[in-house]
């Protein structure tokens, strides 16, 4: 092998050494950026991460909201018409937050309850999030309540 050859595979090799780490750093980068959504009936069936972030989404069961009176402190139960979870969230709640309504929220699991750090609601009376929606429907596939959910993006 002559040494201007020899070169040219040491470049070649080095080069492909720096863009495969590139790669990897990028793949790292964008796997803890990830919020993977789950439904309340998939979070208890223990299929959500236990110590990672994700999102979650439902319709917030009437009377279920419960507001502290000395804090931003909120409490409220998120449902998909088949299983049921409990939301912690501190802060302002968006205004267009209300009982019976569609939202997603993000945060982790903690001691069984979700707590949220983001709640975000509904644009409009007409609108499901397609997740919520998706989530709502497999829910009720097979149920006593089959056929009882219209949904509001068809």
């Amino acid at each position: 092998m002559t040494p201007r050859r020899r070169q040219r595979l040491i470049l070649v090799g080095l080069l492909l050494l720096g863009v495969g780490g590139a790669v990897a750093l990028a793949l790292t980068a964008l796997n803890q950026n990830i919020n993977l959504f789950y439904s309340p009936t998939q979070v208890a069936a223990g299929e959500a991460p236990a110590n990672a972030d994700f999102r979650l989404g439902g319709m917030v069961v009437d009377g279920s909201v419960q507001r502290s009176s000395s804090d931003l402190k909120v409490r409220f139960n998120l449902t998909d018409y088949a299983e049921t979870v409990t939301v912690h969230y501190e802060g302002i709640l968006p205004d267009l937050f209300r009982e019976g309504q569609g939202i997603v929220t993000t945060g982790a699991m903690k001691n069984g309850e979700f707590v949220a750090h983001q709640v975000l609601a509904k644009h409009d009376e007409t609108y499901m999030p397609p997740e919520v929606d998706d989530a709502i429907r497999k829910a009720h596939a097979g149920s006593a309540l089959d056929g009882q959910y219209e949904s509001s993006t068809q």
